[in-house]
C-alpha cells in the first residue's frame, strides 16, 4: 500500500484539490501583473521579453530533472522548496535590483512553477490509482478556477487601489503558508507505474508519443489564451470589454468542461474523450472563424473550450501509468515537450498573422493541432485506453 493509499483519501484529495488552484493563482497572478512588473523596473517590450524569456526557460530546464530530483528527494520536499521558490519570487518580483536581479528572479519562479507542477500532477496520477477513481480532470479544473481567481483578485486589487508590491507580498506569503500545510498530506515518495523503471528523463517512444499529443494541445491552447481578444478586437471590431467577456467564455466553459471530465472519461474512455473534445474544438473553432453572427462565435468559443479541456489531465495520467519510467520522471519529461507548445503557439500565430491575417494563424495554430490530436490519440490508444 502506498503512502497516500495509506492515508485518509478524503484528506489527501482535499490537499491536492487546494495546491492545484494555488498553483493557479501564482499563474494568473503572475500575469495580471506583468504590466505591474514592466512599469516597476522601466522595461522596454525587448527587455521585457528577456525577463518572461527568463521564465520560459527555468520552466523548461526545470523539467527536464524534475522527475531525477521526485525519486530522490521525494515528492513532497520536492513541493515544499518548489512552492518556496514561486512564491518568495513572485513577492520579490517588484522590488528586486536591476534587470539581472529580475531576470534570476523570473527563471527561480518558472522554475519552481514547473517542479510543482510535476509534483502535483504526479500525485493527482497516484490519487487516481489508489483511490480506484478519475480526479485529475477536476483537479485541472481547480487550476483553471485558481487562474481565473488570481487575476481576478489582482483586478478588484488594482480597482481598490492596493499597491502592487502589496498585492503580491501578501499573496505570496498566503499561498506560501497555506502549501506548507496542504503538502503534509502528500506521500514521501510515490513509486507506482513501473516501479523497476530507471529514473531516466530521457523520454521513451511511448513519452515522446504522448508529448507530442500534449505538445499539440498546449500549442493549441496557448494560441487562444494569448490571442483570442485581440482577435475579437482586431478581426471581429469589438470593444476591449465584450472582447475580453468571450475570452472569459473560453476560460469558463475549460473549467466547467474539467469539472465534468472524470464523470465523461468513466463513462466514455480516455481515448474516444480526447479523439471527441479534439474533433469538438477544430470544428468549433472552424465555427468561431467563419461565422456571421457573433452569438455563434461566441458559442463556437465555449465548445472549444470544452473540447480542450480533458487533453492535458488525461495525457498527464497516461504518462505516469505507461511511460515506461517512474511517475514523476515521465510526466517531467512530457511536460516539458509539451510547454514547448506554450512556447510555440503564441509566436506562430504572430508570424502567420503578421504576414497573413490572423483568422488564417488561428486556424492553423488551433484547427491543425486539434485534427492531429484526434489522429494521434489512436495511435496511443493501447497506452491511455
Amino acid at each position: 500500500m502506498t503512502a497516500v493509499a495509506a492515508a485518509a483519501p478524503p484528506a489527501a484529495l482535499r490537499s491536492a484539490r487546494l495546491q492545484f488552484a494555488a498553483l493557479g493563482m501564482v499563474a494568473g497572478t503572475w500575469g495580471a501583473h506583468i504590466p505591474s512588473v514592466q512599469q516597476a523596473h522601466g522595461l522596454n517590450a525587448a527587455r521585457l521579453s528577456l525577463v518572461l524569456f527568463a521564465a520560459a526557460l527555468g520552466c523548461v530546464a526545470t523539467l527536464w530533472f524534475a522527475g531525477a530530483a521526485v525519486a530522490r528527494f521525494g515528492i513532497r520536499r520536492c513541493a515544499r522548496v518548489a512552492a518556496l521558490s514561486m512564491t518568495s519570487m513572485l513577492a520579490l518580483a517588484l522590488v528586486v535590483p536591476g534587470l539581472a536581479a529580475l531576470m534570476l528572479c523570473a527563471l527561480l519562479l518558472g522554475a519552481g512553477m514547473a517542479m510543482f507542477d510535476v509534483c502535483i500532477n504526479c500525485e493527482g496520477a497516484e490519487l487516481e490509482r489508489s483511490g480506484g477513481r478519475r480526479v485529475m480532470s477536476q483537479l485541472h479544473g481547480l487550476w483553471s478556477v485558481g487562474a481565473m481567481t488570481g487575476a481576478l483578485a489582482a483586478a478588484a486589487l488594482f480597482a481598490a487601489g492596493v499597491a502592487p508590491r502589496i498585492q503580491l507580498g501578501a499573496l505570496a506569503l498566503t499561498i506560501g503558508a497555506t502549501l506548507l500545510v496542504a503538502t503534509r498530506s502528500m506521500p514521501g515518495v510515490i513509486t507506482q507505474g513501473d516501479a523497476a523503471a530507471p529514473r531516466r528523463t530521457w523520454p521513451t517512444p511511448a513519452l515522446w508519443l504522448i508529448g507530442a499529443l500534449v505538445f499539440a494541445g498546449m500549442t493549441a491552447e496557448g494560441a487562444m489564451h494569448d490571442w483570442t481578444v485581440l482577435y475579437l478586437a482586431q478581426e471581429r471590431h469589438l470593444a476591449p470589454s465584450p472582447a475580453a467577456i468571450g475570452y472569459a467564455v473560453f476560460s469558463v466553459a475549460m473549467a466547467l468542461a474539467r469539472f465534468a471530465g472524470d464523470a465523461l472519461r468513466e463513462r466514455v474512455g480516455d481515448t474516444r474523450l480526447i479523439v471527441a473534445g479534439a474533433l469538438l474544438a477544430a470544428s468549433s473553432m472552424t465555427l468561431v472563424l467563419i461565422a456571421p453572427a457573433l452569438a455563434l462565435a461566441f458559442a463556437g468559443l465555449a465548445l472549444v473550450g470544452a473540447g480542450v479541456a480533458p487533453i492535458a489531465p488525461i495525457l498527464y495520467n497516461a504518462a505516469a501509468r505507461r511511460g515506461g519510467t517512474q511517475p514523476a520522471a515521465a510526466i517531467a519529461a512530457v511536460t516539458a515537450i509539451g510547454y514547448g507548445g506554450l512556447m510555440l503557439g503564441p509566436p506562430l500565430v504572430g508570424v502567420i498573422a503578421q504576414s497573413a491575417s490572423l483568422t488564417l494563424a488561428l486556424a492553423v495554430a488551433v484547427i491543425g493541432p486539434a485534427l492531429a490530436l484526434a489522429v494521434g490519440a489512436r495511435l496511443l490508444e493501447r497506452h491511455i485506453g
